[in-house]
């Protein structure tokens, strides 16, 4: 994909921090549940049901979800979480004539152990060992320098983020200081992108539904293993960070081997910055990252495997404006540079696109939202509207549509056919 994009911008991270509260380790030490050492429970259950209207209407999504963990304390300066998944989609039952069945199988259902780690510290360090989220983005709703998540992106960019990120199983040793803290990070057997299978409403390579497509994950053994560090500093008022990271690619390549077909996660090299800073009456962010080991697609029939290789750099730079607490308003401009371009990479020099959302509160409980992204150089967009309702602190509907539109060549005109309205329902607990 020509951009990492992930668009769920606005109750993505209250819904994270919701579910962060569930497992808050800081409650009164006084409560019943530390009778047994801190113990907690918690999770949530939802329903959600999409419908694609355009060309072959069909049910999308009907999806029963159920996420349930438990954390507690292990000793004064130690913890533990643990927390799985599972999933159980209708839709791949009922529209058997419309999915191929390797669509099917994949989508119908699926199990998760989302977290396993255990937190503890020595002097001015703090380690955690076993599967857990790595977030080093800033931005709001864009995977940029959020380099380490791995996605589950059969759903394109639409969930949420607690919802479409995969945790990694890692080490990570973080050292807090007064102004500046350092992240060292070890990834032993790393997650990688979710994508489906060809035929899938939003499979990423244009391929005829059925094609067989081999997926070479890396082996096991220290040269596919992930490092990287991370160092942050707050200077003048502002947030800045530096980061490098070297790895096998979250996100897959697309070979032509002979007459096959290959996913393969090419060996990369990731350095970026990014920074923030709260002027008053908004907020502005910026991210940049250089990669360096990925190829992409060109339709030079010469090229090894269908691919050119080409360092990039990503960056994206926006405002978030809140006015009275009541109207929410972010604009966003990200781009990619190729520096090694091709014409026959089906894409420009540099690619350029922009993000615009604006949000309305009606008292406590009722939300609006109005979502537009849009490829400059193509012109193709996604449109997503919003109604989200409080029921009561632990229920939750959603109501709104995803509207796909622009040149087919696109990152967003590829799916005109998969336009869709949807409706979710969540139980916290």
């Amino acid at each position: 994909m020509p951009f990492l994009l992930a668009l769920g911008l606005s109750t993505a991270a209250a819904a994270a921090d919701e579910l962060d509260d569930l497992f808050d380790l800081d409650a009164d030490p006084a409560a019943p549940a530390d009778a047994a050492g801190g113990l907690r429970l918690g999770g949530y259950a939802d329903f959600g049901a999409a419908y694609t209207w355009p060309d072959e209407s069909h049910w999308s999504k009907l999806r029963a979800r159920l996420e349930l963990g438990l954390s507690g304390r292990l000793g004064e300066r130690s913890r533990y979480k643990l927390s799985a998944r599972a999933d159980v989609d209708g839709a791949y039952w009922l529209e058997d004539d419309y999915y191929h069945r390797r669509v099917r199988r994949d989508q119908r259902t699926d199990f998760m152990i989302r977290e396993a780690y255990a937190d503890f510290g020595a002097g001015d360090w703090e380690f955690r060992l076993g599967r857990q989220h790595v977030v080093w983005g800033e931005m709001v709703g864009l995977f940029f320098a959020d380099v380490v998540s791995a996605r589950d992106l059969r759903e394109f960019f639409l969930p949420e983020f607690e919802a479409l990120r995969t945790p990694q199983w890692a080490v990570r040793a973080e050292h807090f200081g007064s102004d500046t803290h350092f992240e060292l990070l070890w990834i032993p057997a790393p997650s990688y992108d979710e994508i489906g299978e060809p035929g899938a409403d939003f499979y990423p390579f244009a391929l005829p539904a059925g094609t067989r497509v081999k997926d070479r994950k890396p082996s096991s053994g220290l040269s596919n293993t992930n490092w990287g560090l991370r160092v942050s500093r707050l200077i003048a008022g502002w947030d800045l960070s530096a980061f490098h990271y070297q790895s096998r690619d979250v996100s897959p390549t697309l070979y032509r081997v002979g007459g096959a077909l290959e996913l393969r996660h090419d060996r990369i090299r990731q350095t970026g910055l990014t920074m923030s800073k709260d002027l008053g009456s908004f907020v502005l962010k910026g991210e940049a990252v250089h990669t360096h080991g990925r190829s992409f697609l060109t339709a030079d029939p010469a090229a090894r495997y269908g691919l050119h290789a080409s360092d990039t750099l990503d960056y994206v730079i926006g405002v978030d404006i809140p006015v009275r607490d009541v109207w929410r308003f972010n604009l966003q401009y990200y781009a990619r540079v190729f520096y090694d371009h091709d014409r026959q990479m089906g894409n420009e020099r540099h690619e350029g696109g922009m993000t615009f959302l604006v949000s309305r509160k009606f008292g406590d409980k009722l939300e609006a939202e109005l979502l537009y992204v849009s490829s400059l150089n193509r012109s193709d967009y996604m449109l997503r509207p919003k109604l989200s309702y409080q029921i009561t602190p632990e229920w939750r509907g959603v109501v709104g549509a995803d509207v796909f539109g622009g040149r087919r060549d696109g990152i967003f005109g590829r799916y005109d056919d998969r336009d869709r309205v949807y409706v979710e329902f969540r139980r916290w607990f």
